[in-house]
């Protein structure tokens, strides 16, 4: 308490001067209306500037949430676009000249339809895994297509799910034979583009065009013999000069592939049974 009254006793003049400097403050803007006119304006200025700042300071404490909001928002307005885009797409579809072409070859194959879950192209030796198993009738050695052509054969199966070895993989062979010709060969990968596969052995004598379809031999008993693989994108000489070996480009974009059907035609067992005792006798 002596300490506070030291200090009023000492700065008393100062505190004398704040006060009466007040007064005259209030009296100069209470009974003059340019003044208080100038008060209210510069003051509600000020405030409505504090008020600014704090709204702004509010809205960024709550930014993340209102990023969150967003975002979520965001996810669901794509969710809803993608299924319209489907739905449109069904009822605007107009089938191609490669989907129509595989309807006619597969028009008495039983086929059953199924989903990609995973796939990948990166590898020399890629797989696809589908919704389809055991349960659903697959079994190995079942040709796998797709509305834009074939994609390979079921490898191995579960009670829901198969693996399957597409064209995108060195060890798989496929008879193919250009369209409107006997002449056939076995198409093989690369391991380099996606997009395309090397026809091998096909005669000198051939005769044929880029831009030729290429599609199954019938020559195994997984694809029936017609149905679509690609068209021939280049020419060239095989190693020992004795052929040609043609780079395909396929009708089926694996990296794309979400919807395939497999081919479940009991003569195909037969036949392969058939033949495994034919190869069993030459040995």
């Amino acid at each position: 308490m002596q300490s506070l009254l030291d200090f009023l006793a000492k700065y008393y003049h100062w505190l004398l001067f704040l006060v009466l400097e007040g007064i005259s403050f209030v009296l100069l803007f209470q009974f003059n209306h340019y003044h208080n006119s100038v008060w209210l304006t510069t003051a509600n200025t000020v405030v409505g500037q504090v008020s600014a700042w704090e709204q702004e300071a509010i809205r960024f404490v709550h930014l993340g949430e209102v990023n969150a909001a967003l975002t979520e928002r965001n996810l669901q307005l794509e969710q809803q676009n993608a299924m319209m885009q489907e739905q449109l797409l069904e009822l605007t579809h107009d089938s191609t000249f490669t989907e129509q072409y595989l309807a006619d070859v597969l028009t008495d194959v039983h086929m059953i339809r199924g989903k990609v879950v995973t796939n990948s192209i990166t590898h020399r030796d890629n797989y696809i895994t589908i919704d389809l198993g055991e349960a659903d009738g697959v079994k190995p050695e079942m040709g796998v297509v797709s509305g834009t052509g074939i994609v390979g054969i079921v490898y191995m199966t579960s009670a829901h799910y198969s693996i399957v070895m597409p064209l995108l993989n060195s060890k798989s062979r496929i008879s193919c034979r250009l369209h409107g010709t006997r002449y056939f060969g076995y198409l093989k990968w690369d391991g380099t583009d996606p997009l395309y596969a090397t026809l091998d052995d096909i005669p000198r004598h051939a005769r044929f065009n880029v831009g030729d379809v290429v599609e199954t031999s019938g020559f195994s008993a997984v694809f029936p013999a017609g149905l679509f693989v690609g068209k021939v994108a280049a020419i060239e000489n095989s190693d020992d000069g004795l052929s040609y070996q043609l780079r395909i480009h396929l009708g089926t974009d694996i990296a794309r592939l979400q919807d395939i059907s497999i081919l479940t035609e009991s003569f195909y067992e037969e036949q392969h049974q058939l033949e495994q005792k034919a190869d069993s006798l030459q040995q």
